[in-house]
């Protein structure tokens, strides 16, 4: 899924891109895609994962480690880090869907893959750094 097909679901009728929180998640991204698409490289380089995750949310989440926080760099969301197999570990991806993720996921040295948590729902989205 691209972010523009997340950021449809929200809002008014009339504009449902202009009401949307998810805006301000494109302008964020953009401001820590450096810093996201270092940390995705080391995880791949080190050993630790060839699946990087990304958790963009605006409230307290109890999955990853806290990577940029929204307020101490003054941004409107949070990143925590995590990877594929944690999100296997805690059932968040299922055990059929393993293979599904895994031939979906796109090359992390052009795309950070997010799980973009908001009141309505969570997904992945991958998001191509700048």
């Amino acid at each position: 899924m691209d972010i523009e097909d997340l950021m449809g679901r929200m809002g008014s009728a009339e504009d449902p891109v202009a009401n949307s929180p998810l805006k301000s998640l494109k302008v964020d991204l953009d401001f820590y895609s450096d810093s996201i698409k270092e940390v995705a490289t080391e995880m791949v380089a080190e050993g630790y994962t060839l699946y990087p995750i990304f958790i963009a949310h605006q409230h307290e989440v109890s999955i990853g480690e806290l990577l940029l926080n929204k307020d101490e760099l003054n941004t409107q969301w949070t990143i925590n880090v995590s990877s594929f197999e944690e999100f296997v570990d805690r059932g968040l991806i299922k055990e059929d869907r393993k293979d599904y993720f895994i031939k979906h996921f796109k090359n992390t040295r052009e795309y950070m893959c997010l799980f973009v948590i908001i009141p309505e729902g969570a997904n992945f989205v991958f998001y191509p750094y700048n």
